[in-house]
């Protein structure tokens, strides 16, 4: 009885939150669709960018400009719905340690960690993965890259295990203000990291991919998946790798977020 009334509790918070913010969106909607469709000039600007560099050159160290606007589109997917659903892991890295506005977390009987997820949809982070989705479908028309099912089954594991890797790395980050009280611009400076895996790593100089694939893995959120379907790496490289990386992260986010939380202080102590 005690797990059927906890699972009740899950649902309706998360119903709860979605339906306030929903409201919230409709009340709004034109700071929605701005932001909406900010990402898509965002994305073209980046898009831009590839098109001026390979106007003066035919290849990058072998990679073509399909290639590299496949494994471009590819990495905003999971960073699109990560965006979506943990945009409140940036406010925890902010002032809610410092405010002592935790408190409240404790007094549901569910997990905290499920209840500052559930506090904020980002609808910003469709505009993101609807980019990222359209140039994938684009790029694999221009580029000859087949599809099977199984392949589109892979695809969609690896960009839910690619999407861990976003959320882990952010939940770390954040996390860490229960030590230092704010720890907002250190995520910043790290998530900002994440524009080096729109790129082939092989590009870079070797401490730089050694840091975005075992340090600070975002190299796992689009490269290296994406690789596979472009023949430049093996099945058991790409998907055993970021299986492997995505599960190690998210144990290691979990268990800093469990012990922040130990020693959270409420404000005035």
């Amino acid at each position: 009885m005690k797990l059927i009334q906890k699972i009740k509790w899950y649902f309706k918070l998360y119903g709860m939150f979605l339906s306030q913010y929903i409201k919230a969106i409709m009340h709004s909607r034109t700071d929605f669709f701005i932001g909406f469709f900010a990402f898509f000039l965002i994305q073209f600007g980046g898009i831009a960018f590839l098109a001026l560099v390979f106007r003066q050159i035919p290849s990058l160290l072998g990679w073509s400009f399909y290639e590299l606007l496949f494994i471009y589109g590819f990495a905003n997917i999971p960073r699109g719905i990560d965006h979506m659903f943990t945009d409140y892991l940036w406010i925890l890295s902010g002032d809610v340690i410092v405010h002592g506005e935790f408190d409240r977390y404790f007094l549901r009987p569910i997990h905290p960690l499920f209840q500052i997820i559930a506090q904020r949809f980002q609808p910003d982070g469709i505009g993101e993965m609807v980019i990222g989705i359209l140039l994938v479908i684009y790029a694999s028309g221009q580029a000859n890259i087949s599809f099977t099912p199984g392949k589109i089954i892979l695809m969609f594991i690896m960009i839910l295990l690619a999407t861990l890797i976003y959320t882990s790395i952010k939940l770390f980050l954040a996390s860490l203000a229960f030590w230092i009280k704010r720890s907002q611009s250190i995520l910043f400076m790290f998530y900002s990291i994440s524009d080096f895996a729109k790129y082939p790593i092989t590009i870079y100089h070797k401490f730089i991919r050694t840091l975005i694939t075992y340090i600070i893995p975002f190299a796992l959120t689009a490269y290296i998946p994406a690789s596979y379907f472009l023949g430049a790496s093996s099945l058991i490289e790409s998907l055993g790798l970021t299986a492997l990386i995505s599960l190690t992260a998210m144990t290691i986010a979990l268990f800093t977020f469990n012990r922040g939380m130990k020693r959270y202080e409420s404000a005035g102590n």
